[in-house]
This record gives C-alpha cells, structure tokens and sequence, in this order.
C-alpha cells in the first residue's frame, strides 16, 4: 500500500467548492473487469481526513477502487459551503446526485455514517440507479421514510452498527433492515463511529462485502 498516494481536490457543486481526498488504483489488465468507485461520507464531528488517517482510502484503493473522501458542506474543508437545507433533515437527492455526476463515479458505492443519512437515504431511495452498493454505518434520517419506500429497493447493502451505540445503532439497523439485499455488520464493543473502534473488523467486513458485488 506504500506506493498507493492519497490525492486532494475540489469538486464545484451547485455553485460551491467541496474538498475531497482521492486515492486511486493501479491500473488493471484489460481483462479484469473494473470495480465501483467508492465515495466516503462521514459525521458531523469528522471529515475526509479520518478515512485518510484510518487507511480506508488505502485499502480500497489497493483493493481495485477508486476512492474518494468528500467533506461535507460546512464541515471539514468544505466549511465555506453551505448545505441545502436544514442540518439534520433529508437533502435534496439531487445534490448528491450532482456530486457523483461531477465527479464521473455513476454509480458508486456509498459508504455513510452518521449525519451524512440526510445526503444517502433521498438519493438511495430516489435514485437507486446511481448507486452501486450502500454501505450505512448507522445513519441519521431512516426514520423519515416509511418501510414500503425502502422495500422498494434493490441495492445490495452492508448495514453497520456497533453493539455499543444506544444512539442510532438499533434505529437504523430496524429501518434499514426492510431493504430487501441486506446484510449486517455488528461490530461488537464498537460505539456510534464504531470503524474507528476496530478498525480492522471495519476494513474486513467493508472489502468482504464488496468482493461479493457484481
């Protein structure tokens, strides 16, 4: 993984400038079939930095992946953006939809813990066909939507949570369980930001799901 560098950049967004950390693969055979991007949220007392800082970026990157750590709007590096609408409530799915187009990754894997539910969730249950693959690390908003709208769904997806979070862990986990292509990861002894509690159950489960995907 040594030889693998972790690029930084700016996406223009609605008229607004998001910083993002980027690590790439080495190209790959022609025969071997490309992999999804993936693209990292994080919560709302974090940033792109921790994915860089924990080795997720490496990992997936030397697994195949492009790799990206977006920092969201007002938080991190992206703190002079503002976020479309209220902190806390559902986002327009547009406005992911617009980051994932400017940044040529349709579809992608998301992967989003925390606050960042107010950015996947309308996007996953609107537009199901930018994602490849859902990766909700107990996520805010899921109890926004009733259990027919995510039966709907189709997208494979990693629901994870640590036994230890009494926050969302449960919440999310009974909502996001009405997808019907679902797994779990319950990460024992792991709190609410349960990769960074064991980060190598994390990075274990993540790769283990995403080889399964075709």
């Amino acid at each position: 993984m040594a030889e693998l560098q972790v690029c930084e950049g700016s996406v223009q967004v609605s008229g607004q400038t998001l910083y993002f950390r980027e690590a790439v693969p080495a190209p790959s055979p022609p025969q071997c079939q490309p992999r999804p991007p993936i693209l990292l949220l994080h919560g709302i007392r974090f940033s792109s930095l921790e994915w860089q800082n924990l080795g997720t970026l490496h990992k997936l990157a030397a697994a195949g992946h492009r790799a990206l750590a977006l920092d969201l709007p007002g938080l991190g590096r992206s703190s002079d953006a503002v976020a479309p609408g209220p902190l806390g409530e559902p986002a327009p799915a547009g406005f992911l939809q617009e980051v994932l187009q400017s940044l040529c990754m349709v579809p992608a894997v998301i992967v989003s813990p925390s606050l960042s539910g107010m950015y996947s969730l309308p996007l996953l249950l609107q537009t199901p066909q930018s994602i490849a693959a859902y990766v909700p690390i107990a996520p805010i908003c899921t109890d926004r939507y009733p259990a027919q709208d995510y039966a709907r769904v189709q997208v494979p997806t990693l629901i994870v949570y640590g036994d230890r979070d009494d926050q969302l862990g449960e919440v999310s986990l009974r909502n996001l369980q009405n997808l019907p292509n679902h797994s779990v990861l319950r990460m024992e002894g792991a709190g609410h930001a349960c990769y960074l509690d064991d980060p190598e159950t994390w990075h274990q489960g993540l790769l283990g799901f995403l080889s399964t995907l075709k």
